[in-house]
């Protein structure tokens, strides 16, 4: 049976200086849908790359000391190094420099040219370099440029016209007939009332000022306007000149991916283009809001760009993908604070879906000698928990079918935090002490193994790094890691021994990690690593060996966590000290949550004597790490260390 076909395209980046973090935003976003479609079964073509031609590029280069491919070569080579670096897995990366590109846009502009869609004349009017645009004094906003509020410079020159007003009647009718060709719904209307229905002019489709872009070819003083160049792209990637096997199989493309920004030229000029082309139209034109910075739109010149590879070299490539698909509602507007980026990641990644591993992954380990069990009954907690998991790949599918990304994985998380909620109301450390619930212990077990399974394998197309770990430690066979391996629960295969690991994110110092992103990101900075201001430490009075030695200090694991019922401040742990059990008494509620805690290797005090706080013995203590003015504070914690094992 032939696969389905997807095609996916990112607009193609124009490279005048450094990618920021609203270029990936686009990129992770179309790298999400098609993993996710490849995944699914699709055979998937993925388009991204680079827009090279034009007047500003040449600009720069020439300030440079520079030819324009030279300096092109070197920005090309760092974008891809970009893409590398996040696992991007684009199918093509074209730049509109490639010979075969230029070739087939230069018979793209002869068709047009001959059919009579291209004409030629002269244009007056309001230019912008940078957005390679003329405009009407009336659609200048305080005499600079509507799209990037830049000057602009009044110029005279001859040129070829497209006409685009032929179109304006075809384009109404084909937004009517296709309500959902561009989209969000306010990008339809911005597009219908502000543009199309206030009629379109002919658009100038050559310059003359400059040479770097394809010539036109039967007048060779003219290189065409770099939106026909650039747009053709996603149709020139495909060979549609040579009317190639890849074009007939992947064309009209499922989905453009584009900034809010350039949506005009890919929601009008466009499809204008391939009406007069005869070539059917993309089946839809989603335009992204932008990643805004304080509530500003980030740019070069007000200095408050964020880049990637310190996020990504700092934090890992999972979470900033994670952050980025989960923290914005696609198609509108989000503001990114490097706090908001922290705490995402200590709220989700750890608490929620690290902590649900670790509890796992230990009370396996603790109660059945690290083999994942048969379920043999029911406890009253299975039945919402199975639905949930069983219905999981619903639910995920049509979030991603609606480029919905965030409330994807809010579906995949709705099943983290009822597995978490499954761990309290089953109390599986309760249970382990009545041997006769040996088989309720045993259901809770593997139904917990396995919906961390159904869990892995759905953020795997997303989250592949922290999804292949989850199975490592699970021991997850490759035929269970399949979309079709989610349709049904219970395919985890009972006495599968477990493989305990490193914890999946580290808990973050929300305080010390903004400071330190702040400091890097600061105006004028590019992005370099900056420490943390240290400041001097006041020691006490030096003690000896001797003295140290009385101190014991041992490894324990949390086997429960509660807050204390008459102490705000207080919470309660019951604690596995090799084989003993202890109860410690600890005043850092408000920095925890208790469950949170299970299943955490601590460290303790274990030869201090026991005392009453509030009525309940406390039989040591836990070390923590804390600011002077206590504003934070952080449990000391160990991995691999067995519990029991001294500290020294």
């Amino acid at each position: 049976m032939e696969k389905k076909k997807f095609y996916v395209t990112t607009p193609i980046y124009y490279p005048s200086g450094k990618l920021h973090i609203g270029h990936t935003y686009c990129t992770v976003a179309a790298d999400a849908i098609a993993r996710y479609k490849r995944f699914t079964g699709y055979d998937v073509m993925f388009l991204t790359g680079t827009d090279e031609h034009g007047e500003k590029i040449q600009k720069t280069a020439q300030g440079l000391g520079m030819e324009p491919k030279e300096y092109l070569d070197g920005m090309i080579k760092d974008i891809k190094k970009l893409w590398e670096t996040m696992e991007i897995s684009y199918d093509q990366f074209i730049r509109t420099t490639d010979k075969d590109h230029e070739k087939q846009i230069e018979e793209i502009f002869v068709k047009l040219y001959e059919k009579g869609d291209i004409y030629l004349g002269s244009y007056e009017g309001n230019y912008c370099i940078p957005c390679e645009s003329f405009w009407t004094d009336a659609q200048l906003i305080d005499n600079k440029c509507p799209d990037c509020g830049r000057g602009v410079e009044k110029r005279s020159e001859e040129s070829y016209f497209f006409r685009l007003s032929k179109y304006q009647d075809k384009l109404i009718q084909y937004y009517s007939e296709n309500p959902d060709f561009c989209f969000p719904e306010s990008r339809k209307n911005e597009m219908m009332n502000n543009f199309i229905l206030k009629g379109l002019e002919d658009l100038s489709v050559s310059r003359t000022t400059f040479d770097w872009g394809v010539k036109v070819p039967f007048n060779d003083k003219h290189v065409v306007y770099v939106w026909i160049d650039a747009l053709c792209n996603y149709i020139t990637a495909l060979g549609y000149t040579q009317n190639s096997e890849k074009f007939r199989e992947f064309w009209p493309a499922d989905v453009h991916l584009v900034g809010k920004e350039i949506v005009r030229f890919h929601a009008i000029i466009w499809p204008a283009l391939l009406m007069a082309l005869d070539l059917p139209l993309p089946k839809k034109v989603f335009g992204h809001g932008w990643i805004m910075f304080s509530e500003d739109k980030m740019s070069k010149s007000k200095g408050n760009i964020v880049y990637p590879e310190p996020l990504i070299e700092r934090y890992g490539t999972d979470a900033l993908k994670y952050f980025l698909l989960r923290e914005f509602v696609f198609g509108q507007d989000g503001n990114y604070t490097n706090r908001n980026f922290i705490t995402r990641i200590n709220s989700d990644l750890v608490n929620d879906l690290g902590n649900l591993l670790s509890r796992t992954i230990s009370m396996i380990e603790k109660y059945n000698d690290s083999k994942i069990p048969e379920s043999k009954t029911e406890t009253p907690y299975d039945k919402s928990l199975i639905e949930i998991a069983s219905q999981l790949h619903v639910a995920v599918d049509r979030s991603m079918n609606e480029l919905q990304f965030s409330e994807a994985f809010e579906e995949i998380w709705k099943l983290i935090r009822r597995c978490n909620k499954y761990i309290d109301e089953t109390a599986p450390w309760i249970l382990a002490k009545d041997e006769s619930k040996k088989d309720e212990l045993n259901t809770v077990l593997y139904n917990l193994a396995e919906s961390l399974r159904i869990i892995s394998v759905m953020i795997s197309p997303m989250l592949h790094v922290t999804a292949d770990r989850i199975f490592t430690q699970l021991n997850t066979s490759p035929e269970l890691k399949t979309y079709e391996s989610v349709f049904e629960f219970g395919r985890t295969v009972p006495e599968t021994e477990i493989v305990k690991g490193e914890i999946l994110f580290p808990r973050l110092d929300v305080e010390v990690e903004t400071q330190f992103l702040e400091e890097l990101f600061t105006p004028g900075n590019s992005g370099e690593k900056k420490s943390v201001i240290e400041k001097n430490i006041e020691h006490k009075d030096e003690i000896t060996y001797d003295d140290f030695d009385k101190i014991e200090l041992r490894v324990a694991e949390v086997l429960d966590c509660k807050k204390h019922p008459k102490a705000d401040k207080l919470l309660i742990f019951s604690l596995k000290l090799g084989n003993e059990d202890r109860q410690i008494v600890s005043g850092i509620a408000n920095f925890y949550d208790p469950q949170t805690l299970i299943g955490k290797k601590v460290v303790i005090v274990a030869n201090l004597k026991p005392v009453k706080l509030r009525g309940e013995i406390s039989e040591g203590m836990i070390l923590s790490a804390a600011t002077d003015d206590d504003s934070m504070l952080e449990v000391v914690e160990v991995s691999k260390i067995e519990s029991g094992s001294e500290v020294r």
